[in-house]
């Protein structure tokens, strides 16, 4: 995976100078330490995927060019067969997969996320602007956003505001696994 991690950090470093940003204006846009974003771009540090969608968004460009390296060509449709998006790395338990890094000018991004069982602490929480959808299709997971706790089973859904801090646990000592629509 550290071999993707370098990819994606090389595309972003990329990116960043065709865009005539430092490192510091960056790592201020996503509100993160510069030297947390320096480890993104030389790979040291996988970029969780709400950063790297924020990074999409900065530079006006799809997801899909960060984690490929490809342009999204295709504007009518694109299917992604069983198990064969693109893999983003995000935390330890987080595990996502991209359903349509081809399509241009999405509105959003459609990701099946797995999540498996924690150290049984409450996970770390995370932000980006937008809005997003998450709908439980196996195992049991609790959401934690803002000052709430919600417990998803399979079948069960949420649409929130994703400015406020989240993060999502399996439960059950089983994996869960769910659909997340990034907006």
């Amino acid at each position: 995976m550290q071999e993707k991690a370098i990819e994606i950090g090389s595309r972003v470093r990329e990116m960043r100078k065709l865009s005539h940003l430092s490192t510091a204006e960056m790592a201020e846009y996503l509100n993160i330490p510069v030297e947390t974003y320096h480890d993104y771009e030389t790979g040291q540090a996988d970029i969780p995927a709400s950063i790297l969608y924020e990074i999409a968004h900065k530079f006006e460009v799809d997801l899909g060019l960060l984690l490929t390296g490809k342009e999204a060509r295709m504007h009518i449709f694109t299917v992604t067969r069983k198990n064969k998006g693109v893999a983003v790395e995000r935390r330890k338990q987080y595990q996502y997969e991209n359903l349509a890094e081809k399509f241009i000018h999405k509105k959003g991004e459609p990701f099946i996320v797995t999540l498996d069982p924690g150290e049984n602490k409450k996970p770390d929480k995370n932000s980006h602007p937008g809005q997003e959808f998450n709908y439980v299709l196996q195992g049991t997971m609790k959401i934690y956003i803002h000052d709430h706790e919600i417990i998803l089973n399979e079948g069960d859904s949420i649409f929130f505001d994703s400015s406020y801090e989240h993060a999502m646990e399996a439960l059950n000592e089983k994996p869960a696994r769910f659909l997340a629509m990034v907006m």
